[in-house]
């Protein structure tokens, strides 16, 4: 009885020093917000609304990785820019790659400092025909409304584009002239990997010698009303995007037909490996960017959740769960059969990976052959690349984007972190010290939908925030 008492004495004694370690590191974890630098906001004319309803107009759409460009709405889309914005174009140097992306160069005072890529991209993803009925105003009509601008690019991407133009042409008239060089890099296949856009541009710059200290694109944005227990829009700035990889999944056999199906029936095997390759997916694991998360999200959280941020080495499965930092596993597209009584021959499904940090395209390869039948041919598809190395937010330009962010949107927690879709900047590593990835577009769960989607719109307050961001970032970066 004596030694029954003691262990439950010595359990307790444990469970208690547990429960005091885990308020401990919870108390422990406070605020990494920085203060708001003191800024003077610009008076922004009401004239930018039309001009961002112009462009979005030019249908400047990516279909896939082969298609030729439109020459007449990307060439069209250049000329307007060049109407838009005469003073940029009279300071500005401008160099066309590829015959349609768009590399502006603003010299800089001091040729001897570092310079600054500012990045976007001009092309839009197609629209659904079946869907133009969904929409609140045609998608390429630019429509103007009081709230708001409506029409494809609005968030993707061409508002980030124009509102960089808009802050260059009023820093211009206003006299000034930036310490380092400033790049502005334009592709114009974002949307179908960037391979002859944003990746020629930044071959280009290599051959030139440019080394920059910091390159900033799309890829972050303000989140409302996103993450339970946050009051506060969030600020995500990241650091790091994941990789991309699909594998297309082929079965042959001989076929034959359905009134005597084999054991092994060509679709049931294919639709066996999803089922096998959705059951055992990539473990969820804790890399840089994430962790980054945890201590800048994990102080302004609710206190059980902020424990939970606070002990990752005892409740990592949740959190890391809700942060989706594992190497995810989506089938996207099936293909097998000619008619409802014949059994086909050859059955295929693409399954798509966005891959963590510290996997690879070849991992990920090894993962799907040994998970699925060896009588399965697995062939990488389409547009394949690694995950990006993770910048530094110790930098003094990363604390001058993240210190200029809390001045313009002084009310949002700022948050670096790790994205999961692809952008352009992964072409830039080579040539920058730091790359990251933000633009204040605010989205909330419901805003989450129109990337891509039906309906896509910014709000004018909104446009007016971007254009107010690019614009003091622009002054800070050139003050340092």
């Amino acid at each position: 009885m004596k030694k029954i008492r003691n262990l439950f004495f010595a359990l307790l004694a444990v469970l208690a020093m547990l429960a005091a370690i885990l308020v401990f590191n919870t108390l422990r974890l406070s605020s990494k917000q920085v203060d708001p630098l003191p800024i003077t906001a610009v008076d922004v004319p009401e004239e930018v609304f039309p001009r961002l309803s112009a462009a979005i107009q030019f249908q400047t759409i990516s279909f896939n990785e082969d298609a030729i460009p439109d020459s007449a709405a990307f060439n069209g889309f250049h000329r307007f820019l060049e109407e838009a914005f005469p003073l940029v174009h009279q300071t500005m140097s401008l160099t066309k790659i590829n015959g349609y992306s768009l590399l502006y160069t603003w010299q800089g005072a001091d040729p001897s400092q570092k310079a600054i890529v500012l990045m976007s991209h001009q092309d839009v993803v197609p629209v659904d025909e079946p869907t133009l009925g969904m929409w609140e105003a045609p998608p390429f009509e630019g429509k103007i409304t009081e709230d708001h601008i409506i029409g494809r690019g609005t968030l993707d991407d061409k508002s980030s584009l124009m509102a960089l133009l808009e802050s260059a042409e009023m820093l211009i008239q206003e006299g000034f002239v930036p310490q380092q060089t400033i790049y502005f890099a334009f592709g114009h296949d974002e949307e179908v990997g960037g391979g002859k856009g944003a990746a020629k541009i930044a071959e280009h710059l290599k051959t030139l010698g440019v080394r920059a200290s910091f390159t900033l694109d799309e890829g972050g944005f303000i989140a409302e009303g996103m993450v339970p227990g946050v009051d506060q829009p969030i600020s995500m700035i990241n650091v790091a995007e994941k990789g991309f990889a699909s594998f297309r999944l082929i079965v042959e056999t001989k076929g034959g037909h359905s009134s005597s199906p084999p054991r092994e029936n060509t679709i049931g095997m294919l639709a066996q490996a999803i089922v096998d390759l959705e059951n055992n997916q990539l473990p969820y694991r804790l890399v840089e960017p994430v962790e980054y998360q945890l201590e800048y999200l994990g102080p302004e959280l609710p206190f059980l959740q902020r424990m939970a941020f606070a002990n990752p080495w005892l409740l990592k499965g949740p959190v890391l769960e809700a942060l989706n930092s594992h190497t995810s596993t989506a089938p996207t597209i099936i293909d097998g059969g000619v008619k409802n009584n014949v059994i086909p021959t050859v059955a295929e499904a693409t399954i798509n990976f966005r891959i963590l940090p510290g996997e690879n395209i070849e991992s990920v390869k090894a993962h799907i052959e040994a998970t699925v039948s060896d009588k399965i041919r697995v062939e990488p598809v389409g547009f394949l690349t690694n995950p990006s190395p993770s910048s530094s937010i110790d930098t003094k330009e990363y604390k001058l984007l993240e210190s200029t962010v809390r001045s313009v949107f002084p009310e949002s927690v700022v948050v670096p972190g790790l994205i999961a879709g692809g952008t352009d900047a992964r072409y830039f590593y080579e040539i920058s010290d730091g790359v990251y990835r933000y633009y204040p577009i605010r989205i909330s769960p419901e805003g989450m939908t129109r990337f891509h989607g039906i309906d896509e719109k910014i709000s004018k307050e909104n446009y007016l925030e971007i254009i107010q961001f690019t614009y003091q970032l622009m002054k800070q970066l050139s003050s340092q």
